[in-house]
């Protein structure tokens, strides 16, 4: 204020410019202002005084200046997995069909990989092996990584193949104290470059699939990664220790996430993995630090301010300073106040398949198996007589406000408020698996080997469907706009007269379809599948999760879809978030009631009720 030109700081000019940090936010929070879609992978980033690079599937990379993110252009639309460089004049990427990109402060250049056939394809010829991870020293030379044991070795002048010893998958390297360089990937595989340029293979007894490495000291290093467990249904993290001649895993009595990122910050070491898990490691301490999502995180970025970024799934883009890296939390176990869903009693055991809401009555009902039939009466579940002694999948009402039932053999039963008659039999061996109904009297069902009846009035009748697929989920605006979801992404339309196929760009199976009006329909399926129409065009987000979804309902301004082991997902108008359960049982059906809660039934009888929003 005295006159003097006012000196700014550029490592202090990205402090605060990534969104407002909730007043109440004591975690990390959102990066605003870029548009990235639920569909969008960010795998990493990089940084300097003048703005960060973050890249992700597709061939993304977006540029923060300070001010705006800005998509800029890439030469190859394949993912892009790893970021290193001297400076932004010097700036290298690398990623699938073995590409490699350089940035020499003005644009991006394809230096390598994504070699195209005459048809356009990518022919599978050692140029277009994967690649994912690149580290350098100061004087700029580099190495790659990739699949098959692919190394990469940038001299100064290009880029030459060096014999790794080993065909197993590479995912990280990094230079050690001392110089030496050290790359890590599958089944416990550790490798170390000498001073002449050989590759030795390392006596590594943890059998992990390292994904991530950090250097210290001369010739130390923290390797971090994963490993699938059968009995825990799912993969759990290891944290492998390397003083420069033994490896020591670290924190053995603790149960992790897989581990998919490691990096150093000023308050310790911090790791990224599986479910938005964020830990803090300080000497022989680890905490676990609130991230404020159940995303994937798959990149650290350090920022010039002192903050850093996390990077991963679902186009996830968070910020955290040091306050942030000291705000602790426990793992969410079943129970735990941190989930808005809340366990029922079922009193059964059964497994459930379906779960359902009648509007005209405002009930809700839940089916399953050996003719199990629930209903919710004032809170509390209480069995009806059962539908026969087979697997009920889904319910219905019918036309003279009874309640319809289908499942195995192609049965449909009827229930007239006092017992069950079989209104249908199919006398098949092929499960009904969904019903539906305008409640005005028209009624379809479809299932196995593309099956598809309808009510004319007086009795079933079987539709030619265009398809011997499965056929798992039915949902309809009316009688004459009708969607089914099966095997290998197949999604059948009905309009009024027939069915037609209805290409979502998906080969993966679907399990389940729910829409509020006819340009704004969702579909989940294998994988974490899940797609969206909205009137013009199916957008499927990439399959990324590690549990399948097995169901979707949704209100006027949100969406839950539920699946195995208790992995559930919800859409708040913008992105899809994961909502964690308390549970690990498999969730196969969800509804939402006339009070806007969701409620999910799946294995062993397990009901959940989601508190509306």
């Amino acid at each position: 204020m005295d006159g003097a030109p006012e000196m700014v700081s550029r490592r202090g000019l990205f402090r605060g410019r990534f969104g407002t940090k909730p007043e109440t936010a004591e975690g990390w929070y959102s990066v605003e202002g870029i548009a990235a879609g639920p569909g969008d992978v960010f795998w990493d980033g990089w940084a300097d005084d003048e703005g960060v690079f973050v890249v992700g599937d597709d061939g993304v990379i977006f540029h923060f200046d300070g001010i705006d993110w800005q998509r800029q252009l890439a030469p190859a639309p394949v993912p892009i997995h790893a970021l290193w460089g001297t400076d932004r004049s010097d700036l290298w990427a690398v990623g699938w069909m073995g590409l490699i990109l350089h940035h020499d402060g003005a644009e991006w250049q394809q230096m390598r990989g994504c070699v195209v056939d005459a048809a356009g394809k990518y022919p599978s010829v050692p140029e277009n092996t994967p690649l994912f991870d690149i580290c350098g020293t100061d004087d700029g030379r580099a190495w790659a990584v990739g699949d098959r044991g692919t190394i990469l070795h940038f001299n100064g002048t290009g880029w030459v193949t060096e014999d790794s010893g080993t065909r197993a998958h590479l995912r990280s390297v990094i230079v050690l104290g001392d110089g030496h360089v050290m790359a890590s990937g599958g089944d416990g595989t550790v490798l170390c470059r000498d001073e002449d340029g050989r590759w030795k293979v390392l006596s590594c007894s943890v059998s992990s699939n390292f994904t991530a490495a950090l250097a210290l000291g001369d010739h130390g290093a923290l390797l971090a990664g994963g490993r699938y467990f059968v009995d825990a249904n799912g993969f759990r993290g290891d944290l492998v220790l390397w003083n420069g001649e033994t490896f020591e895993k670290l924190f053995s009595d603790m149960e992790f996430s897989r581990f998919r990122a490691v990096g150093s910050v000023a308050e310790g070491i911090v790791t990224l993995g599986d479910a938005g898990h964020i830990h803090l490691i300080r000497e022989d301490r680890v905490d676990r630090v609130q991230s404020g999502t159940g995303h994937d995180l798959l990149g650290l970025v350090n920022l010039p301010s002192g903050e850093a970024l996390a990077i991963g799934d679902f186009g996830t883009i968070l910020v955290g300073d040091s306050k942030a890296l000291s705000c602790f939390a426990p793992a969410v176990l079943a129970g735990d106040d941190t989930t808005l869903w809340a366990e029922m009693d079922s009193g059964t055991d059964r497994q459930l398949w379906g779960i359902w809401h009648d509007p005209a009555q405002d009930e809700v009902f839940a089916c399953g198996e050996e003719g199990t039939v629930l209903c919710l009466d004032r809170g509390k579940w209480t069995p009806l007589p059962p539908a026969g002694e087979l697997g009920i999948h889904d319910l219905a009402r019918a036309p003279d406000g009874g309640l319809l039932a289908a499942g195995q053999l192609g049965e449909i039963h009827h229930f007239d408020g006092q017992t069950w008659r079989k209104h249908f039999d199919l006398l098949m061996d092929v499960t009904l698996l969904s019903i539906w109904s305008d409640g005005a009297g028209q009624i379809f069902a479809a299932g196995d080997e593309g099956l598809v009846l309808r009510w004319n009035g007086a009795d079933w009748e079987r539709m030619p469907s265009g398809t011997k697929s499965a056929l798992y989920g039915l949902w309809g605006m009316d009688a004459d706009h009708l969607l089914a979801v099966g095997d290998f992404g197949q999604v059948m339309r009905w309009n009024g007269t027939r069915w037609d196929e209805f290409n979502a760009g998906t080969e993966h199976f679907l399990f389940d379809v729910w829409g509020r009006s006819l340009d704004d329909i969702f579909i989940v399926g294998l994988s974490g599948t899940i797609g969206h129409f909205d009137g013009a065009r199916w957008s499927i987000t990439p399959a990324r999760a590690r549990n399948d979804l097995l169901a979707v309902a949704g209100t006027d301004t949100d969406v839950v879809a539920v699946g195995a082991a208790g992995a559930a997902a919800r859409h708040d108008g913008k992105r899809w978030h994961m909502d964690p359960t308390g549970t690990t049982a498999g969730l196969r059906a969800t509804t939402v009631d006339g009070a806007g809660r969701y409620l999910a039934a799946g294995d062993q009888g397990t009901i959940l009720m989601r508190a509306a929003n």
